[in-house]
């Protein structure tokens, strides 16, 4: 979505944001070493300088590259950047900067839905979706609502009509008539359907929409409040934003703001299996569950319970290895990779918000700085 057209969107809802600081900080803080430490070549800075001057990454507002829970790559840029559509202006990032995660959010909110999951608060993937909103029972007239499970919002294979690859300021954009609907789940739910449950990924925000609506409900806790509680403070997060939707609810599908440094924080759970500081976070069950790649996006990329995954090839011929990634992907050039097999974690946010290439950048600091400067 373009800034001009979350601004026409949020400037009928208001763009609210939610702050939610720390309460209880863990233990852990970033500690670094030196790229030759870690394994890489000792000039990963001046490889990530070239990439910017050859002008084959642009819009960079911050880079942050771990491995073995230290600091090898941190760096920050200055440039343009809005909240959820909201200009702000050229911003000089720094540590302690938030950026917009949009779609990242959607990866958060996987992790929290499997911790309330652990607590009894909401329905296990298998159990019938429409039976969890009784209010939209008048709506199942077509039996495949029946047969959708809350797997299949979780994995985006509701099999409803849904269009987000068109823009935002289309009014036929399925997330934008979500967002000016009325009732914004029975919109959801009143799709027609184009697949059947669970036999094609569809991208938007419906599946988001549902689970957040499930979890706020179940914990009876905003998401901010929750996420504070149940898995921000317990790893250490600092103060977060939750953009608000035309609903003036915090958004599930892309609000949450947050700075790179703390995206890598749940990078780092995620290498840990649920683990912080000796204490099971998230249960390593649920994020196998969420990492199995239920169906394909794309030739690259399978998804998951909101997470995406895949492989990347590095090194030199003839012998390319090839290392397993986990990530979350955000519009605009938010991501956050982590490579289990490698033990490193990337967190870059960017500002290509309008930029139809803006995949490009990060993906080539990720296989052209961080990987091939693998020693």
């Amino acid at each position: 979505m373009t800034a001009i057209d979350r601004r026409a969107l949020l400037m009928g809802g208001g763009a609210l944001l939610m702050s939610a600081g720390p309460l209880v900080s863990a233990p852990f803080d970033w500690q670094s070493m030196t790229p030759s430490e870690a394994g890489f070549v000792p000039d990963l800075d001046a490889r990530l300088d070239k990439l910017i001057a050859d002008n084959r990454a642009w819009g960079l507002h911050g880079v942050f590259v771990t491995r073995t829970g230290k600091i090898v790559l941190e760096r920050y840029f200055a440039g343009e950047d809005e909240a959820w559509g909201a200009p702000l202006g050229r911003v000089a990032f720094g540590p302690d900067t938030l950026h917009d995660l949009r779609s990242v959010t959607k990866s958060v909110l996987g992790l929290l839905y499997g911790i309330a999951l652990d607590l009894g608060k909401v329905p296990a993937p298998d159990q019938p979706l429409i039976a969890q909103f009784p209010d939209y029972a008048d709506v199942a007239t077509d039996d495949r609502l029946k047969r959708l499970t809350v797997a299949h919002a979780l994995t985006m294979t509701l099999g409803f009509d849904w269009n987000e690859d068109i823009p935002y300021q289309d009014s036929n954009n399925s997330e934008i008539q979500m967002e000016r609907a009325p009732d914004r789940l029975r919109y959801i739910f009143s799709r027609p359907f184009i697949s059947d449950p669970g036999a094609r990924w569809i991208y938007g925000a419906a599946g988001t929409e549902l689970i957040g609506n499930l979890l706020v409900k179940g914990v009876g806790q905003s998401l901010p409040d929750f996420a504070r509680t149940r898995l921000f403070d317990p790893i250490g997060v600092g103060p977060t934003e939750w953009s608000k939707g035309f609903n003036g609810q915090p958004a599930p599908a892309s609000g949450l703001r947050m700075t790179p440094r703390d995206l890598a924080r749940v990078g780092q759970l995620v290498l840990n299996r649920g683990q912080w500081d000796g204490r099971q976070i998230v249960s390593s069950e649920w994020l196998a569950k969420s990492f199995q790649p239920y169906v394909p996006c794309d030739e690259q990329r399978q998804y998951g319970y909101f997470w995406y995954s895949g492989n990347f090839q590095y090194g030199h011929p003839p012998n390319r290895p090839i290392t397993h990634w986990i990530g979350g992907f955000g519009y605009g050039g938010q991501r956050l990779f982590a490579m289990p097999d490698l033990d490193i974690v990337v967190a870059i946010t960017c500002g290509n918000y309008a930029d139809e290439r803006q995949w490009m950048p990060p993906i080539r600091v990720v296989r052209d700085v961080v990987l091939a400067g693998l020693k």
